[in-house]
């Protein structure tokens, strides 16, 4: 088993190299055909097969490679797809033809390497597939999933379709890793027999070739023609669509700016007479203000003279308040002084009653003690009488002055509320007008933004006009590089044309004659599709050989083959007046 696999690893080392060193050298992309790359799969093969175990099913032992190869999908995602597109494949019956459709299908993937990689890190799979000395399970599967990254610089398109990969015979072909020395002593004879044969043979490719090669580009040049003319039909149609648009946009173009300008005259005119109104109506209305100003400045000057002096006066009141309740206050003191003094003179006259009722009836001599008693105390009493008029005139004195004072204050009071009444009146009055002159200014605001407002939208109409008309600069501009394109596409197209029909005589040439188109083959006219009848007669072009109605090949020229004017056909007659038209030029 070590003997084995030492053989694989080197004959896969073999493989690779001369793989990449062909595939290097050969200088493009390699496909199934190609020896080494088959001889690169079979050696694979025989590396994936080294150990595998022996299943037994009913038909008998089965050693099949398909197994650990279908664990890659589980270890990566990515090789799913690789696996149903090998599942889906009609041909495929066996498992060994599905495992070699994965190889390819990895190789053209150029991850053969990963998937193999990640499939050995897990030996414990690997092992219900492969014996414990198996290639895949030792350090030799190692080294060659490493040599395999090599193969990422090569570009393979290999089809497994159509390939019978079920049938092929897995054989190593040691051949192509021997080395010939027999080309050293090859003789003279062999290397000038080999140089005539080359020769004939390059001979008869190059006479081949030139017929091929120029019938090969007659049909890509009408190929090219026709899609240049498909190519000019359609963009005729986009012009002539964009001319319609671009009509259709200037109509409305138009009508837009008049409307505009129309509007805006309007527009300029209403704004001319508002603006106009609006001055007069600020410069009355601001002369108002400036008089309602200045006889509100009056008024609040002279309503705060008038609060300080009702200030002065309500402080004058408050006085004359405490002042009065200090003379009441002295007054009651001295009403209780002569209810006190009168309480006393009662008392006095009560004891002088009882003391004359006494003095009746005492003696003389008392009656002398009491005429002196008597004198005596009467003085006391007679000035205590004087003394009572004269509080009482003081008293009644001081009211009259004090009800003299109260009426003048009252009717100072009065006179004073009066005035407050009236300046409250006038103050209400020069609020309304003051509402109404600020409601006037309202309005007059509300018409200042209503005007500037049109005036933006006027301003807007101006953005939308010069809006549209780099729109329509930037039409005519696309307009013109379309018609200069349709232009520099027509004369690319005659170019074309007259290359073909160069290519056409020269094939013509080669081939030695015009074809004729048989009278039988043809049943309608080539270029016009009406069907042939007796009115309806078939006529030969003289030039490509077609077969034409009269209506269509009504035109005759010289050609290089006959001097003489001879009939053919509108389209040739086109192509060859453009002809001559551009030699001569």
């Amino acid at each position: 088993m070590a003997m084995e696999r030492a053989n694989l690893l080197n004959m896969a080392k073999l493989s690779i190299k001369g793989l990449i060193e062909s595939a290097l050298s050969f200088g493009r992309t390699l496909d199934s055909d190609y020896p080494p790359l088959q001889q690169f799969f079979v050696v694979m093969e025989h590396c994936l097969k080294h150990g595998l175990k022996v299943k037994k099913s009913f038909l008998g032992f089965n050693k099949s490679l398909w197994g650990p190869l279908e664990l890659v999908e589980k270890l990566c995602p990515e090789a799913a797809e690789i696996s149903a597109s090998v599942r889906d494949l009609p041909g495929l019956k066996t498992p060994l033809g599905r495992a070699r459709a994965w190889l390819r299908l990895a190789l053209m993937q150029k991850r053969l390497a990963d998937y193999l990689r990640l499939l050995i890190t897990r030996k414990d799979l690997l092992s219900d597939f492969y014996e414990d000395s198996a290639l895949m399970l030792e350090e030799e599967g190692a080294v060659i999933v490493g040599l395999l990254v090599g193969l990422n610089v090569i570009d393979a398109n290999l089809c497994v379709k159509g390939e019978d990969l079920d049938s092929q015979v897995g054989v190593i072909d040691f051949s192509m890793y021997l080395k010939n020395d027999i080309d050293d002593y090859r003789s003279e004879e062999s290397q000038i027999a080999s140089i005539l044969d080359q020769k004939n043979y390059v001979e008869e490719l190059n006479r081949h070739s030139t017929v091929h090669g120029l019938q090969s580009r007659v049909d890509s040049l009408e190929k090219s023609n026709s899609k240049l003319i498909e190519e000019l039909a359609i963009a005729k149609n986009n012009i002539i669509k964009l001319q319609e648009e671009n009509q259709q946009l200037r109509s409305e173009n138009n009508l837009i700016l008049l409307k505009a300008q129309q509007h805006l005259e309007v527009a300029q005119g209403d704004v001319s007479l508002e603006r106009d109104a609006y001055k007069q109506s600020r410069q009355g209305l601001d002369e108002m203000y400036n008089e309602a100003r200045r006889q509100l400045k009056e008024e609040c000057q002279l309503r705060q003279d008038v609060e300080n002096e009702l200030v002065a006066q309500v402080s004058m009141k408050q006085e004359m308040e405490l002042a009065m309740k200090l003379l009441e206050k002295d007054i009651h003191e001295k009403q209780d002084t002569l209810i006190g003094l009168r309480h006393q003179l009662d008392e006095v006259k009560a004891i002088n009653v009882e003391m004359y009722q006494k003095m009746q009836v005492t003696s003389q001599t008392q009656e002398k003690g009491n005429a002196a008693f008597d004198t005596a105390y009467g003085n006391q009493l007679q000035e205590a009488e004087r003394h009572r008029t004269s509080a009482e005139d003081g008293s009644r004195r001081f009211k009259l002055d004090f009800a003299k004072k109260a009426d003048s204050l009252q009717r100072q009071i009065e006179h004073r509320e009066k005035q407050l009444q009236q300046l409250e009146t006038d103050l209400k009055i020069e609020r309304e007008w003051r509402q109404t002159l600020q409601n006037d200014l309202h309005r007059e605001r509300e018409t200042v933004s209503q005007l500037s407002t049109e005036a933006l939208q006027i301003n807007g109409l101006k953005k939308e006009f010069h809006r549209l008309q780099d729109e329509n600069l930037q039409l005519k501009t696309v307009c013109e590089d379309q018609e200069q394109a349709l232009e520099e596409l027509g004369s690319k197209l005659s170019e074309s044309k007259l290359k073909i029909e160069d290519i056409k005589e020269a094939n013509k040439a080669l081939q030695g004659g015009q074809v004729w188109l048989k009278d039988k083959e043809a049943t309608h006219c080539k270029l016009c599709e009406k069907e042939f009848s007796i009115s309806r007669r078939k006529h030969h072009c003289r030039n490509c050989g077609e077969i034409f109605c009269n209506s269509c090949s009504d035109n005759e020229l010289p050609l290089p083959a006959s001097p003489k004017p001879v009939r053919v056909c509108d389209t040739c007659h086109a192509l060859l007046l453009q002809r001559c038209s551009s030699n001569a030029t």
